[in-house]
């Protein structure tokens, strides 16, 4: 399996990207501004400047700059100040919903991205998904030996049999979910995310509330807090726990009752490399460059094609292969930009009571 060290090291190898002593990315030989990748860092995106940045950098003789971490703010602040700086970004698939109504994304161009293989799920008109990855009950492996794991959100609520402090993203998206999971809901009947099922979530993660003590912000934050021990067990990004196990991190997860989404790729709008980004979408869902995810095993393809030729090993680091998914909870953004945009303002208030 390609680990980190790999990764980076192909990178610089080929020439395209220089990393610097203390870890950051540039670019060899920029001239004036390069086309630039937004994405959330970590894991995530180290795997993509690996499967699709750099190859498609060589092959196109193009200058790609990968840039972390993606800001829902900044991409809208750009847009509006007509200053972007940011040619394609990865986003929560919510936010293709949220980005379009508020006339900040470029329409995907269907003329050059070549998506007729490509499932309808994964491909919308402001919005193309690129990889697969889930949030999910991680835990440390010295409070949660094998053998006593904890197998569903009703665990992770249960701090009874399951002692010790949580750690939950800040957001409401992911909470409802896991909430709701919690107190029983099917996961088929998750969405739609009506009044009712949204007050019950909140009513549920009011029972939480007092075991949790940090409400994170950033991916790498769930590995680091399991790892130290500071927390017992966290909400946390599936490829950021693989990250951290292949280091060596007491650490641990578990794909049951997993939240599995897909990361999407958008175009800011006014964009001076609109076409190249287009480009960039057309060959990161080709058949090529999905196979890559397959063998770097943190995120997995969206292309049915390249997860097929998954061994029977690899395939249990993907969210979406049929032994993983039949307790899985589909993310549904179009349902989270919904829920999230009503009622984020309650949410805000959860948080600060």
């Amino acid at each position: 399996m390609i680990d980190r060290r790999h990764i980076l090291k192909s990178a610089a190898a080929l020439g395209i990207l220089s990393v610097t002593p203390g870890g950051l990315i540039r670019p060899a030989h920029a001239q004036g501004r390069p086309f630039t990748f937004c994405s959330w860092g970590g894991a995530l995106s180290e795997t993509e400047q690996a499967a699709f940045m750099d190859p498609f950098a060589k092959l196109k003789g193009a200058e790609v700059l990968n840039v972390s971490p993606t800001s829902y703010a900044k991409v809208k602040a750009m847009v509006e100040a007509d200053a972007v700086e940011w040619d394609l970004v990865n986003v929560g698939g919510q936010f293709i919903y949220q980005g379009r109504d508020a006339g900040i994304l470029e329409p995907i161009d269907y003329s050059i991205v070549k998506a007729d293989h490509l499932e309808p799920q994964w491909k919308t008109e402001y919005g193309v998904y690129t990889s697969t990855g889930a949030s999910v009950i991680a835990f440390n492996t010295d409070a949660f030996p094998a053998g006593r794991e904890p197998q569903s959100w009703a665990d992770f609520w249960n701090v009874a049999d399951f002692p010790g402090a949580r750690s939950l993203y800040a957001r409401l998206y992911y909470n409802y979910e896991a909430a709701l999971r919690a107190a029983g809901v099917p996961a088929n009947e998750v969405y739609p995310a009506t009044d009712e099922k949204v007050a019950m979530a909140m009513a549920k993660l009011a029972e939480i509330k007092p075991h949790v003590t940090v409400w994170w912000t950033a991916g790498a934050q769930p590995p680091q807090l399991l790892s130290t021990g500071e927390v017992t067990m966290a909400l946390a990004w599936s490829g950021r726990i693989f990250d951290a196990m292949k280091e060596g991190s007491p650490v641990s997860m578990t794909f049951k009752d997993a939240i599995a989404w897909g990361n999407a790729y958008v175009v800011p709008k006014g964009t001076p490399y609109r076409e190249l980004a287009m480009e960039v979408i057309s060959y990161v869902i080709s058949q090529e460059a999905q196979g890559r995810l397959v063998p770097i095993g943190t995120y997995g393809p969206v292309l049915g094609a390249a997860a097929a030729t998954a061994s029977a090993d690899q395939a249990r680091f993907m969210v979406t292969h049929p032994d993983n998914a039949k307790d899985s909870v589909i993310y549904n953004d179009e349902e989270v930009a919904l829920y999230w945009t009503k009622w984020e303002e309650e949410w805000q208030k959860f948080l600060l009571a």
